[in-house]
């Protein structure tokens, strides 16, 4: 019977249930596009492409690993913890050795990877197709077959893949000077490779002789990988389990299949944390604001039939009764919604990856996983959200009796129900202490979540206290509301006496507006203060920058031995990890530091400081307990653990990250030891700097300030990337503000008629209407600055040290004004329509 009248219901009042559809369908589009990146993270396919023809790969272990054994209570309990490194981990030569002996083994081909750009125009332009170098003899590993020319030979010979002839139009005979880990150097090509089963989609390959290979790639006696083949008659598994065998006790690991992808392709194999990172963040906002526009949606359809469900309950329907009709009204609108959400959401997912892979955030290489389950984890999602907010809605009308059910209907509320000013508070107080947290987090990784789940929860205490913030906000601006005429008037009484009505459209639009400035203002904040301390602490007159893969180790040698260069300062920048937590990590020539850098050191001292040293930031020293003389055990970025000694603590950790060691150390494990910057003190002119180094391809002397430049650019970058993702989720508080209103609007036809019954024009309704938008616009974007301020606030304290958050008015009033313009039109619009039938019509279909 229920699900008949629900079905009935939702079929004659399609109006009223339109705008907790769209915001339903929303929700579940938003979840599943959250939901294909978060799996693209867990399940992402990443296909071999170099290592096509070799079934088995031996490379190093890319993880840095803690035991923790607890005894409690006479058990023992051994938890085992690994994390990725940054860097490409390398291999001892010897296990060659090893692995020729196993039984079932063919071939061994050792692999080296390494950094080497070809100077091409044509290469230049090419910045999503990485290029590396390898000697020749690996080329059997994809396989590549020569198709024109000879293999090389000599240190000068180079033998490039097709793809790169083409682009470049090189043939064999011609020169290319290529940048690698040394200075530049021209070589001549000798051959072109293609690979058998077609062109490699996503790098460019350069072969080597074996010698100038081993030069390039840095690392005498140890190798990137080994590939293996099977001797005749050994399948692939029981050449795996020989290999295990051959290599257990050392560090090496060894993969088949699709297990190959991650060994070749490690920036794709570090997405995949980035994307369940992102995935879920963004996921999860997701699932807070649907859950708290679709109440808001729900509960405003509810009024809207308060009258309907009055008569029902003053006809003896009982409480039970109407919450399964409302229950399954409910479900057949998610139902539908969350299965169209949940249909669109797959290619919205898709073009959100591709925007992803074009900004550089996810490489290509990391293929996109789509399944059943995000979609339907969404339509779950969208129908218990629907479910319980149409019972958090309904929860007024079925507990009155059914003989104050009318009365009830006729006028909004005015008792406050304690449960929910409860709530509210608790919700309040929730959001006054993740503030408070906040201010004492010191650590993007961990505030930034915490700031975007306090605006959250205000949001929701902002929701629940609402119609006592409308009602303190309407006596506030009585006078301004009753000195522009009777529309004022009129708009100030709505306020007062529908504050219940009015609180719903207030909530999604101070959602909207703390919800914007927070996402456009934290990465400015943290990026200002960082870039303020490294404009102090650098006393350069000059800094080289590079157009390519950055400043070989000779253009800094060269500058150190011209005449008038007091000190040039390479600085080379990687990850590293103590314990299992991430560091940012820079390297620098200790050879004249204080001349060119100055970290604000506060303990210690950076005279002496050398390859057995290591300077850390005040925040890295108040985790770690450290202080000058105190010795640091860590793990560089290609997971070769190390022990320095702690010279000096400075203050300017955001500026120049949280450890500093020598340049030579740190150069000797990082898969591109060529120098980010170049920080000269010389009284030499600009001109003069740049005849020293025109001999090195894309080296430019810029002022300081123009680096400052450079650094700002790429930070602009990535804040780009929280910028999309973030943008989805605003996007759809947007709707969810256009929706709400227009709902609030479209169920005062009958108020409209009996203000035109009682003498007011069509324009001073919509006067009304727009002086109630505007004030309501203004109590909603109050609010939601006040919320974003004090999230701002309290994550510029933590992070920065200051309660100066980065702050542009422009962009502020922006917001505001694209929320301005939200709210007019989706009042005007339904506004005009609800005024079109007659007024007479109107006054007596409804009663």
């Amino acid at each position: 019977m229920m699900l008949r009248y629900a079905l009935q219901t939702v079929r004659d009042r399609k109006g009223g249930f339109l705008g907790s559809f769209l915001a339903l369908m929303c929700a579940a589009a938003l979840i599943t596009a959250c939901g294909t990146l978060l799996e693209t993270g867990l399940r992402g396919t990443i296909k071999t492409e170099r290592y096509a023809a070799a079934p088995v790969i031996v490379s190093a272990d890319q993880n840095v690993h803690q035991t923790t054994v607890k005894h409690k209570k006479g058990k023992t309990k051994v938890k085992h913890k690994a994390k990725p490194i940054a860097e490409r981990a390398w291999l001892p030569r010897d296990i060659e050795n090893r692995l020729k002996a196993a039984p079932g083994v063919g071939a061994v081909v050792p692999e080296l990877t390494f950094l080497a750009q070809p100077l091409t125009p044509a290469a230049e332009g090419d910045t999503e197709r990485p290029s590396y170098g390898h000697a020749w003899e690996s080329a059997a590993l994809t396989p590549f077959r020569l198709v024109e020319g000879k293999a090389p030979r000599t240190a000068h010979d180079l033998v490039i893949d097709r793809g790169l002839a083409d682009r470049a139009g090189l043939r064999p005979g011609d020169r290319l000077t290529v940048q690698s880990t040394r200075s530049p150097r021209a070589y001549r090509v000798t051959g072109i490779a293609a690979p058998e089963q077609g062109a490699l989609a996503h790098q460019t390959s350069l072969f080597f002789s074996s010698a100038e290979a081993e030069r390039l790639a840095a690392h005498p006696g140890k190798v990137t990988a080994f590939g293996v083949a099977p001797a005749d008659g050994t399948d692939t598994d029981a050449l795996k389990q020989a290999v295990e065998h051959a290599v257990d006790g050392t560090t090496a690991q060894v993969s088949t299949g699709a297990g190959r992808g991650p060994v070749e392709f490690l920036d794709a194999a570090g997405a995949r944390i980035k994307l369940v990172s992102m995935g879920g963040a963004m996921g999860g906002t997701s699932l807070l604001v649907a859950i708290l526009v679709v109440v808001g949606t729900f509960a405003l359809s509810v009024q809207q039939r308060h009258r309907e469900l009055s008569l029902l309950r003053a006809i003896a329907a009982t409480p039970q009764q109407i919450r399964r009709l409302l229950g399954r009204e409910a479900l057949l609108v998610g139902g539908v919604a969350g299965v169209v959400g949940a249909l669109a959401g797959i290619p919205l997912g898709g073009w959100l990856h591709g925007r992803f892979v074009e900004m550089g955030a996810v490489p290509a290489t990391l293929e996109r996983a789509v399944s059943v389950f995000p979609p339907f984890a969404a339509i779950a999602a969208t129908l218990l959200g629907a479910w319980a907010a149409a019972r958090i809605a309904g929860r007024r009308i079925v507990r009155i009796r059914p003989a104050e059910a009318l009365a009830e209907a006729r006028v909004e509320r005015a008792r406050p129900v304690w449960g929910r000013v409860i709530a509210g508070l608790v919700l309040l107080a929730g959001g006054i202490v993740l503030v408070a947290v906040l201010s004492i987090l010191r650590t993007e990784a961990a505030s930034t979540p915490v700031t975007f789940l306090a605006v959250v929860v205000f949001a929701c205490a902002i929701a629940l206290l609402g119609p006592f913030v409308v009602r303190a906000a309407a006596f506030l601006l009585r006078g301004p509301l009753r000195m522009t005429g009777p529309g004022g008037k009129l708009a100030h009484a709505n306020l007062r006496g529908n504050a219940g009505r009015m609180a719903a459209v207030v909530t999604p639009l101070a959602l909207l507006t703390g919800m914007t400035c927070t996402v456009l203002f934290v990465q400015p904040t943290l990026g200002d203060a960082a870039r303020a301390q490294a404009r102090d602490g650098v006393h350069a007159d000059w800094a080289l920058a590079a157009q390519g893969p950055g400043i070989p180790a000779e253009a800094a040698r060269k500058l150190r031995t011209t005449e008038g260069v007091d000190a040039a300062t390479e600085v080379v920048r990687t990850t590293v990890r103590v314990g299992l937590d991430k560091y940012p990590a820079q390297g620098v020539t200790p050879e004249g530091l204080t001349r060119t850098w100055d970290p604000d050191v506060t303990e210690g001292s950076l005279k002496g400081f050398g390859t057995g040293g290591v300077a850390v930031s005040e925040l890295a020293a108040d985790r770690l307990g450290l202080k000058p003389g105190s010795t640091l055990e860590l793990t560089l970025g290609d997971g070769t653990k190390t022990e320095l000694t702690v010279r000096a603590v400075y203050a300017r950790g955001l500026g120049f990250g949280d450890l500093t060691m020598a340049h030579d150390l740190v150069a000797r494990h990082v898969d591109n030891p060529l120098a980010a910057t170049v920080l000269v003190k010389s009284d030499r002119t600009r001109e003069q700097l740049a005849a020293d180094v025109q001999k090195f391809p894309g080296v430019r002397v810029l002022a300081p300030a123009a680096v400052d430049d450079l650094q700002a650019a790429q930070q602009q970058q990535n804040a780009e990337v929280n910028y999309l993702a973030m943008g989805l989720v605003l996007a759809f508080t947007a709707i969810a503000v256009v929706n709400t209103l227009a709902m609030s609007v479209s169920e005062r036809v009958r108020e409209f008629a009996m203000l035109r019954l009682a003498g007011a024009t069509r324009r001073q309704v919509l006067r009304m209407l727009r002086t109630e938008a505007l004030s309501v616009l203004l109590i909603g974007t109050a609010l939601g600055s006040g919320v974003a301020l004090a999230v701002l606030t309290a994550f510029s304290v933590g992070m920065t040290g200051s309660a100066a958050p980065s702050i542009t008015p422009l962009v502020y009033v922006s917001v505001v004004a694209v929320a301005g313009l939200l709210a007019l039109a989706a009042t005007a619009l339904p506004g005009r329509a609800a005024l079109k039938p007659l007024p007479v019509t109107v006054a007596t279909a409804k009663e």
